[in-house]
């Protein structure tokens, strides 16, 4: 399996991909897309880097595990191919965005559109098997996927990152609070929604609010 990243991330990527710890991931991964089903297509699996330059890089959405149903997973986090029926914590995202920003419901669950504006959709794990939840996780996609959220803190400024839930909210470790805006909230999953953590926080506008205000332009979400 070939990495196909963008070169902006190429570039300060590069040693990583030479790091045995990573040469022994990709072996693991060809093996696992050779003998099971797995998700995203093999050649979407850097799609977040692909339609999101590091240069025009102004949000990072921090994801767990790629979905594991059917035709779901499209390389992006909480998105789905257009025409799939939006997953739970999809379908709050998108509820959340209409009371924050008083906007229609989507029809499709395809988040290509935010990437391409410079919304980092980063899954910790950037791999799964088919029905399998969490089965390519500790294989050494998180060391990769954190050693990226450190990469981000140190070469760029005034990011905004996204924390939804509790196992976003550790990577909040490796950011550098003073040069970038970190905004936390329950995860969108319904478990936390219906319990009061996700609905009101208000990330989307609050996110628009900091990027207009460091001349940036904001997200059409």
């Amino acid at each position: 399996m070939q990495v196909k990243i963008a070169d902006s991330w190429k570039n300060i990527l590069q040693t990583e991909f030479e790091k045995p710890y990573f040469k022994s991931l990709i072996t693991f991964v060809k093996e696992e897309y050779t003998k099971n089903q797995c998700f995203p297509k093999e050649e979407e699996i850097f799609a977040a880097f692909n339609f999101c330059s590091l240069k025009e890089l102004k949000v990072v959405i921090i994801g767990q595990d790629p979905y594991h149903g059917e035709n779901q997973a499209n390389g992006l986090c909480f998105s789905v191919q257009d025409g799939i029926k939006h997953p739970p914590s999809l379908v709050n995202i998108f509820k959340e965005i209409q009371t924050d920003l008083n906007k229609e419901y989507p029809q499709s669950g395809n988040l290509e559109k935010w990437a391409k504006q410079g919304v980092l959709l980063l899954n910790a794990t950037l791999t799964v098997r088919a029905h399998n939840a969490g089965s390519h996780q500790k294989q050494g996609w998180e060391t990769f996927t954190d050693t990226v959220i450190q990469k981000i803190s140190k070469e760029k400024e005034n990011v905004v990152f996204l924390l939804w839930g509790g196992f976003a909210k550790k990577k909040a470790k490796l950011i550098h609070k003073k040069k970038h805006f970190i905004l936390e909230s329950g995860h969108p999953s319904p478990l936390s929604a219906n319990r009061g953590y996700w609905f009101g926080n208000k990330h989307f506008s609050k996110t628009n609010t900091i990027l207009q205000e460091i001349g940036e332009k904001p997200i059409s979400w």
